[in-house]
């Protein structure tokens, strides 16, 4: 057993978050002072201008202190908590992992995960072996998985005791919080009365069910006399608005376009699915496109290096894609795409889709992407001019795919047509290729067999 002579105390700082983060908020603490801790257990859980993530500690013993509040901004550096450890079996070394913690926690998975209390055991005991004695479960199972949920009815004085969520088994979901808060306002309440239901998360969004937003995500202060709400521009919008006016700033960009007739590219796909094996994705089918015409017209998987006054050509292509979530649009990166098949493909926009709606993206998984792949059919819209990702030097873009009265082989007939965008800097090419490119992919979506013979 150590004796009391034997503990000290060790600082945790807000670890070193790689890809030039300088800063986190602290959206929900896992432990309290008096916790025993174990070697990399997170303890608490912080949100990034990248994603969400859990910080797991390097020291195992016991808590006694914490610093910052749920909801405040904490600097790279500054102490999260102390842990008071005891001298090691082996000789007086501190019991700690140490793993580097650069990016989304240690280089190794956390072996354990629950919050633990002391037990009757006295915590020096424990610490000094760096084992848990007794670990209970944490709080029981409460009707909201996301942090940012609950943050948002924390910072609008909603109880979420007292509504009743749309998700899955009574899960109560953004929308849920959302238009309940728009529901008190219409009625000119600040608080949502008890008992109050939402409407489901789907017709919440439903253009036909929807008030006007207000954005609800941060706190507001006060506003001018004349009316309206401030909204601080940090975490992921921050980090987009910058990106995005960089990129409005630096890049002379031009956009080109061309309606296609996708109707043998989805028969393509069903003839794929029609078999046994992993479903394709329309996405992945489309990224196999992008790959092959970029291998036909490089400049367009590029960056501009302005100091050096040079065009750089990337060898692989680290294709990014947007995703919707309830933090906002994210942009997750496959990493070397021209080396995956359509069924890798499909894998791996599931894999990076569901890290990016339950905020475990990391830095590496968010960065790095040489050209854009943004499918805003998903939002029913046919066209759009984007912003290209800064630094990359494209971006393609795909509409719905609709039925449309079209020419095909001479006759008039319905096909399923869907409308392609190219927004392109203007400096890493001309509209000679520029439009080569995009009439290449447009060949391949019309034509299947085209992608064959570059393969």
């Amino acid at each position: 057993m150590a004796h009391a002579s034997d503990m000290h105390s060790l600082e945790f700082r807000l670890p070193d978050l790689g890809e030039g983060l300088t800063e986190a908020g602290i959206v929900r603490w896992l432990v309290e002072v008096g916790d025993l801790v174990a070697v990399d257990q997170p303890v608490v859980e912080v949100e990034t201008a990248k994603a969400m993530v859990e910080v797991p500690c390097p020291y195992g013993g016991v808590v006694t202190a914490r610093f910052g509040e749920e909801g405040t901004e904490v600097p790279v550096g500054a102490p999260l908590i102390t842990v008071a450890v005891g001298a090691s079996a082996s000789g007086g070394e501190t019991e700690s992992s140490g793993n580097v913690l650069v990016g989304y926690g240690t280089s190794e998975a956390p072996a354990r995960r629950r919050r633990v209390r002391p037990g009757r055991s006295t915590p020096a005991a424990g610490v000094a072996n760096g084992q848990v004695s007794a670990p209970e479960a944490a709080d029981g199972p409460v009707p909201v998985i996301s942090p940012l949920v609950r943050r948002l009815a924390r910072e609008n004085g909603l109880d979420l005791s007292e509504l009743n969520g749309s998700g899955p088994d009574g899960l109560i979901m953004r929308a849920d919080v959302e238009y309940a808060l728009r529901a008190a306002a219409a009625q000119g309440r600040t608080t949502v009365p008890a008992g109050h239901t939402p409407v489901p998360a789907a017709e919440a969004h439903a253009p036909e069910a929807r008030a006007p937003e207000a954005p609800t995500a941060t706190p507001a202060t006060s506003a001018p006399a004349t009316g309206g709400t401030r909204i601080p521009l940090k975490g992921i919008r921050g980090a987009a608005a910058d990106k995005l006016s960089r990129s409005r700033r630096e890049i002379p960009d031009a956009t080109c376009w061309v309606d296609a007739d996708a109707t043998e590219l989805m028969r393509a796909r069903t003839a794929m699915n029609a078999a046994d094996g992993p479903k394709i994705s329309l996405l992945a089918l489309l990224a196999r496109i992008c790959t092959a015409a970029l291998a036909r017209y490089p400049e367009l998987n590029s960056t501009v290096d302005m100091e050096a006054r040079e065009i750089v050509r990337l060898d692989a292509v680290h294709l990014g894609f947007a995703a919707q979530t309830e933090r906002g649009l994210v942009v997750p990166v496959v990493r070397d795409a021209q080396a995956r098949d359509a069924e890798a493909l499909t894998a791996e926009f599931a894999r990076l889709t569901e890290s990016a709606r339950a905020g475990t993206l990391t830095p590496r998984e968010l960065t790095g992407g040489t050209f854009t792949l943004n499918n805003y059919g998903v939002f029913g819209v046919d066209g759009s001019t984007p912003i290209i990702n800064h630094p990359e030097a494209a971006m393609l873009g795909v509409g719905r795919i609709v039925p449309k009265p079209w020419v095909h082989e001479g006759e008039l007939a319905v096909r399923q047509v869907v409308q392609l965008s190219l927004t392109f800097d203007h400096r890493v090419c001309d509209g000679g290729t520029a439009g080569g490119f995009l009439r290449y992919v447009a060949d391949c979506v019309e034509q299947p067999a085209v992608l064959l013979r570059s393969l």
